[in-house]
């Protein structure tokens, strides 16, 4: 491994990946670092995957902005590289009289940040899309979709290594020292500890990103940068007729997330989730418990829900900036200049739209990168 570099980037999961992808289109001499044994382990890959439209937002929030771009530009990616995608569409649904006024509110949101395609649904409109369904009302999002998150990941990296850049898995930061010009990494691996150096960081950590930003000196909670773990469970559906919807089907969304919905993947299969619960340290089980709590709330929409059909499937952790309790945080993509540290860019609570704005997150980092040369 060369012992200098252009560009470090610091985590592989699909925002580093992306951003790796797009920095490597115009530059050499850059290098990927990423703890787990493979790219995508954590968060990248524990979710819903689905392509969010850019509803949920407020309006000109990064979050709004790049959800709506990063939609048509995985897409098209998606496209072009053959990724398996599927554009189902979503249907946001009002169970009851007193939510038709706030789904009335998220559709206009939508329509500020720039989501076109969208219509507010009768009660009969609803039951003709989706005859299982439930609601009083609803919004269909043509545009929303799934896609396959490994075999996006995959294509990223294979483009990458296309261009000759260098990844390091099963590797750890553990310093982090700002010189003259450039930065000093402290690494770890099975071999030991190591060091090299780099003109630019960029801190794509996910779950971890909060850490690598208290490496580098700056004070996490006077920045307003520490991370709080919110786990999501997801629980399968068994449908032996068949799935009881033919496109994504989800509530009203709740504070700290959108709301436990029912998700198809790309076979078809049907799951449950995810539920929001606050968590000191990252963990995966899913908890059995809980499968009462998934089936009252979507048994609101989809009377035709059994107990017995529900199944722990996995779950997933969310690096949230926003707290217990706590209103909206946008995400955290910033140079770090005004902090002393020039080159530095920190990418913080990179939760949902996520996987989404993947690639609008990228070309938004190349602008800032460019900003610094």
């Amino acid at each position: 491994m060369p012992a200098e570099f252009d560009v470090a980037i610091i985590g592989a999961g699909v925002v580093g990946l992306a951003i790796a992808t797009e920095l490597s289109k115009r530059q050499e001499g850059i290098f990927v670092i990423e703890k787990n044994r493979a790219f995508g382990l954590e968060t990248s890959s524990r979710n819903s995957e689905v392509i969010h439209a850019g509803i949920y937002y407020p309006e000109g929030s990064l979050k709004a902005r790049l959800c709506v771009e990063g939609n048509r530009l995985l897409y098209e990616f998606c496209q072009k590289y053959d990724i398996a995608h599927r554009r189902l569409g979503k249907i946001i649904v009002a169970t009851n009289e007193d939510e038709v006024s706030k789904l009335e509110e998220l559709y206009q949101q939508g329509l500020r940040n720039g989501v076109s395609d969208l219509s507010f649904l009768s009660q009969k409109e609803v039951k003709a899309l989706e005859p299982n369904v439930e609601a009083t009302a609803g919004m269909l999002s043509p545009s929303t979709g799934i896609a396959d998150s490994h075999s996006l990941m995959r294509a990223f990296c294979g483009l990458v290594r296309e261009q000759g850049t260098d990844f390091a898995f099963n590797t750890e930061v553990i310093g982090i020292e700002k010189t003259r010009d450039k930065y000093r990494v402290e690494i770890k691996d099975r071999e030991g500890t190591s060091s090299f150096t780099s003109n630019l960081l960029i801190n794509s950590a996910g779950l971890n990103s909060d850490t690598i930003a208290r490496l580098a000196g700056i004070d996490i909670d006077q920045a307003g940068y520490r991370l709080h773990y919110c786990k999501g469970e997801y629980f399968s559906l068994n449908a032996p007729e068949g799935a009881p919807v033919s496109r994504l089907v989800y509530p009203l969304p709740e504070l700290a997330g959108k709301g436990i919905h029912i998700t198809l993947n790309l076979d078809g299969n049907v799951r449950l989730g995810p539920n929001t619960r606050y968590v000191d340290e990252p963990d995966y089980q899913v908890d059995e418990a809980h499968k009462e709590a998934f089936y009252q709330s979507v048994k609101k929409f989809l009377p035709r829900l059994r107990l017995e059909d529900l199944e722990p499937d996995f779950a997933g952790i969310r690096p949230k900036l926003q707290g217990p309790g706590e209103g909206f945080r946008d995400f955290v993509i910033t140079d770090e200049e005004s902090r002393g540290l020039p080159g530095l860019i920190n990418l913080i609570g990179i939760e949902s739209p996520g996987l989404t704005a993947a690639p609008a997150i990228a070309r938004y980092v190349a602008e800032i990168v460019k900003g610094i040369r």
